[in-house]
């Protein structure tokens, strides 16, 4: 179904439904959309397997992990205090009088996801930008991605199922397929659109953001784009851990063929021997990784096409590459090195290669490394891998990694996003058009909600969660202070 004029009213009639039911209605069909998809597995696993070429063992893991976000959000919803409420109760006899204000978070209207290529289920049909969507109690336009077609309208079959189990408006959620330049662009100018989630391209996202504040009424655009994931390597550990380094760092170069927005695309350190000593190693732990299939011919081009260019430019040189030639759509897992005052006068240096590929960057010393941070755009995350006495010796660099990243890691890699309240998966642009909000965790639902305040209304006509009996006993700021119970106990 692609009358796009169709889905949007479709998508406004069912948000007006959705949007008053109960949050225990709305965990309900979170809950029946895990089920369902849970129950679809063994369809599931094997089409997404012969679209993505991403093993089954991948597959399934991924596929529990959206299940398990999914009803991430049902809990949340069934706890509830997530929505801020907020009291500030009358006062008549101040001068002048103070009027009874409540706020709370409400849903922002009709989202429109757009499915990501490298994650088929976790970033896409039902993944977390949908699932946080619908928590919040919007309505939900699907824009699945074409590289995995099938796995979506499969998904999407599932969820279907939840609708009818649920009894939620049968518009709740909807699906579309096609070019992103025409459907996807008129999803996003659609009027009765209030929010995009996306997660791929820094070009795919730049464009829709550009759409979005083409229109009228300019809506927000969460997009995910952009990240080379710098790790900085400090002397201490290097000299502690150069073997066992090297070979967690080339796994986590090339898990997945690199296809994670995660992806340690920057190494950088202070030249040294222990320095000399890691490369060496990882380029011998390169050499031993196998090429395998990309997610599809588009990326396979992409990548040899930034590898090609980045190795051709001035300075740089091979640290180590697979000792076996790719086959067809099989990407070429390879490392190289650059001298940091090179890579600071070359901007080519500083994009991202999404693929089994990494740069490491050999500063003169600190100063040298610090001026190449401050050079660095936004990132999604940043990595320190470092003694205690790395740590106590180096705060400014860690302050310089705050100020770049939404999260920052110690002595570990960054490929691994834990879905939990407290992750950030988002960062500064161009790692995403707002820094100030998430796309992994439960926090990921504050980008489709906004504030809203009642001033003078009588309990009765008020939302279950700022009335004075506090009939959903969830946490609220009475008056400045945190408490569940009702006003007036």
């Amino acid at each position: 179904m692609n009358d796009i004029e169709q889905v949007m009213q479709n998508a406004l009639d069912a948000f007006n439904s959705y949007k008053t039911l109960s949050p225990a209605k709305r965990a309900q069909f979170l809950y029946e959309t895990a089920k369902a998809i849970e129950e679809a597995r063994e369809t599931l696993v094997p089409i997404a397997h012969e679209e993505s070429n991403l093993p089954l063992a991948r597959l399934n893991g991924e596929l529990t992990r959206t299940t398990n976000q999914i009803k991430m959000f049902a809990r949340l919803l069934e706890e509830g205090s997530w929505v801020e409420a907020a009291i500030d109760t009358a006062d008549k006899d101040r001068t002048p009088p103070k009027p009874d204000t409540r706020k709370m978070l409400l849903p922002v209207g009709p989202v429109v996801v757009f499915g990501a290529s490298n994650f088929p289920f976790a970033f896409s049909t039902a993944g977390g930008d949908t699932a946080s969507a619908l928590a919040s109690g919007s309505s939900v336009v699907i824009k699945g991605h074409s590289a995995h077609a099938k796995t979506s309208e499969k998904v999407f079959e599932a969820m279907q199922k939840a609708v009818q189990r649920a009894g939620v408006h049968p518009f709740t959620v909807q699906h579309v397929l096609g070019s992103g330049s025409t459907v996807g662009k008129a999803l996003v100018l659609h009027p009765f659109t209030s929010g995009v989630g996306f997660t791929g391209s820094f070009n795919g996202g730049r464009a829709l953001w550009e759409y979005a504040n083409q229109r009228e009424q300019p809506i927000p655009v969460f997009a995910e784009m952009s990240s080379i994931n710098p790790v900085i390597f400090f002397d201490g550990t290097l000299q502690q851990n150069a073997p066992s380094l090297a070979k967690t760092y080339a796994a986590s170069i090339t898990l997945g063929m690199g296809q994670f927005c995660t992806n340690p695309g920057l190494l950088i350190a202070v030249q040294s021997e222990a320095l000399d000593k890691f490369l060496t190693h990882l380029g011998k732990e390169i050499e031993q990784v196998l090429p395998q299939k990309m997610l599809h011919s588009g990326i396979h081009s992409s990548y040899n096409k930034g590898l090609n260019q980045v190795l051709a430019q001035k300075g740089i040189e091979k640290v180590g590459e697979s000792a076996q030639q790719p086959g067809e759509d099989e990407a070429f897992p390879t490392v190289a090195k650059v001298k940091a005052g090179i890579f600071l006068e070359n901007p080519h240096f500083h994009e991202e290669v999404f693929g089994p590929y990494s740069l490491a960057v050999c500063c003169t010393g600190k100063e040298e490394l610090k001026k190449v941070l401050k050079q660095l755009k936004g990132q999604l995350t940043t990595t320190v891998m470092a003694t205690d006495e790395d740590i106590a010796a180096n705060g400014d660099i860690i302050d310089l990694q705050t100020n770049m990243a939404g999260r920052i890691i110690l002595n570990d890699v960054p490929t691994g996003v834990e879905v939990c309240a407290s992750m950030v998966h988002g960062g500064p642009y161009p790692a995403t058009t707002d820094a100030r909000f998430t796309s992994v965790g439960t926090t990921a639902i504050k980008r489709w909600v906004r504030p809203v305040c009642f001033q003078g209304f009588k309990d009765g006509m008020l939302p279950e969660a700022l009335k004075n009996g506090n009939p959903l006993k969830i946490w609220r700021i009475v008056n400045n202070e945190w408490t569940n119970s009702a006003i007036g106990q």
